[in-house]
């Protein structure tokens, strides 16, 4: 009996110590949160400038669809990968109330035609999604047109634990600042898409105009750099709204046009 207030006390010290000192859990968004869908997309050298602006036009019309709370497509600007493989020449954005969303999206007739169209047009995709429960607030989830995105890939080292990949995402959220003041929209999050080329990190950062993009300091990951295997980037200008509604885009489809990838 002699022995019980001791041993209360080695069980209280070693209850505080052990959960005042762990690392903090890794952060995880539930599947109702907003997804966050990059598809990039390489299209062929030879390929027709009139098919080509076809299929950006086609893309930006499925921003109509009932799944769809945000959708764009445009040209690349800029691309930053040291690996010649990666040279994606368009990028389409968009964005879903919750990944139920996204996968109706999937099954959608309207997309399922537009995927059967991309294959003689399209030599290659890139595809990320990451959950955000930031998108500016209010409901606003539209990036204006005329804005200017970067878009950011990290593809991290084999072995990292979950206590590094914390800290990978709590750091990232710095990446703001460095960026400069002009960034209206920033969100980063972990990859769950399976077509991301080994990509498992990813963020975002919408600026109000190609100005404020070029100013932007380029060297976002020179903190991170003892965690990454391979790094990529790309810039794009976000284009006038829409002109063409879904309906139309399938009428498109069905008349055997060439139409992108969405998902």
């Amino acid at each position: 009996l002699s022995l019980l207030p001791k041993q209360f006390i080695y069980f209280f010290l070693s209850f505080f110590l052990t959960h005042s000192t762990q690392s903090p859990p890794p952060i995880i968004m539930s599947s109702s949160s907003k997804v966050e869908h990059v598809i990039l997309f390489k299209v062929k050298e030879d390929a027709e400038p009139s098919e080509v602006n076809n299929m950006v036009s086609i893309i930006n019309g499925m921003s109509s669809l009932d799944e769809v709370l945000y959708l764009t497509g445009a040209p690349v600007l800029r691309v930053r990968s040291s690996i010649p493989s990666l040279a994606f020449t368009h990028v389409s954005h968009s964005r879903f109330k919750s990944q139920r969303e996204l996968s109706e999206f999937d099954v959608n007739p309207i997309h399922l035609d537009v995927k059967k169209q991309i294959r003689r047009l399209v030599t290659d995709i890139l595809a990320v999604d990451w959950f955000t429960g930031d998108l500016g607030g209010g409901g606003h989830v539209a990036v204006p047109p005329g804005s200017a995105v970067r878009v950011t890939f990290w593809k991290l080292k084999e072995g990292l634990g979950d206590k590094a990949r914390s800290e990978i995402l709590e750091g990232i959220k710095g990446i703001k600042e460095k960026l400069g003041g002009g960034v209206s929209e920033f969100t980063y999050g972990e990859n769950f898409s399976d077509r991301a080329k080994g990509f498992s990190i990813a963020f975002l950062a919408v600026f109000p105009s190609q100005t404020e993009l070029e100013a932007a300091d380029p060297n976002q990951d020179e903190n991170f750099k003892e965690y990454l295997d391979d790094t990529f980037g790309l810039d794009f200008v976000v284009p006038p709204l829409p002109q063409q509604s879904a309906v139309a885009v399938h009428s498109n489809v069905v008349m055997g046009h060439v139409c992108p990838i969405i998902r």
